[in-house]
């Protein structure tokens, strides 16, 4: 589980990704295996593994993605409607990519608990 991620080198823009928001600290690009009709990730560029391994002094960058997730689901017409944001950390928790990504997902209903 360790080494460098796919994301990692979609920062460098060395793999390709539909980009749709990018800022000094955060990076929002299209997940390629869509889990609804809109699927944005929303990463750091630093390389936090999990947020579990979030420090103190991440707390500036954390809130960045959060907003982030705001400005992407204004820019993509979720507003009205609503939209589902997920962190998922650990493998059991369903994690494949071992750095810190957020899943914002919207364009249809979401049933809770989610499975």
């Amino acid at each position: 589980m360790g080494g460098e991620t796919i994301f990692a080198k979609i920062i460098r823009r060395e793999v390709p990704a539909k980009i749709v928001y990018e800022t000094d600290h955060v990076l929002a690009f299209h997940d390629v295996n869509p889990q609804a009709p809109i699927h944005i990730l929303i990463i750091p560029k630093e390389p936090i593994r999990d947020l579990a391994s979030a420090k103190a002094d991440h707390k500036e960058l954390l809130g960045e993605l959060l907003v982030a997730v705001n400005e992407i689901a204004r820019e993509q017409g979720l507003l009205q409607d609503g939209f589902r944001v997920v962190i998922n950390n650990g493998a059991r928790a369903g994690q494949t990519v071992f750095h810190l990504h957020l899943h914002l997902m919207g364009g249809r209903s979401f049933a809770w608990p989610p499975g």
